[in-house]
């Protein structure tokens, strides 16, 4: 949801020829599971307060918190957590294989099983793109 740039060109190449897509890091390193809140330390543990490369810190800008706020509330309006929804957002996709995630407490593997059968409504999926802002990129020569 936050780094949508194989949309641009590679997934309908993919799509084109046969080849599925396995996307990693599809909670966009703890950004998309809502833990972090504008304007709030960052929780106890949380992967931007001991990751070395600092990934999620480069992520955790006002503007993605708020989009990040935003479609925790319309997870909540659908009954699911934000991780289900970004996860079955991405599964919706027929040319994802399959998503890398992880989880290290039982309750987030039992979050991410659920969103492999969660659907998100077509009219949905538009407020989603409103929030993301999301404009693909077409490149066109000559």
């Amino acid at each position: 949801m936050m780094d949508r740039y194989i949309e641009h060109e590679l997934m309908e190449l993919c799509g084109k020829y046969g080849i599925g897509i396995t996307p990693f890091s599809p909670l966009a390193q703890g950004l998309l599971t809502g833990k972090y809140k504008k304007g709030e330390p960052y929780p106890e543990g949380a992967r931007a307060t001991h990751q070395a490369d600092r990934q999620i810190n480069n992520l955790l800008t006002d503007e993605n918190l708020d989009r990040v706020e935003k479609l925790r509330k319309l997870a909540g309006e659908l009954g699911v957590s934000m991780p289900v929804l970004a996860l079955a957002w991405i599964l919706r996709k027929g040319i994802v294989s399959s998503v890398i995630t992880g989880a290290s407490r039982k309750e987030q593997l039992a979050g991410n099983l659920a969103a492999s059968g969660f659907r998100i409504p077509e009219e949905v999926l538009g407020e989603i793109d409103r929030i993301l802002n999301f404009v693909k990129f077409e490149r066109h020569v000559g």
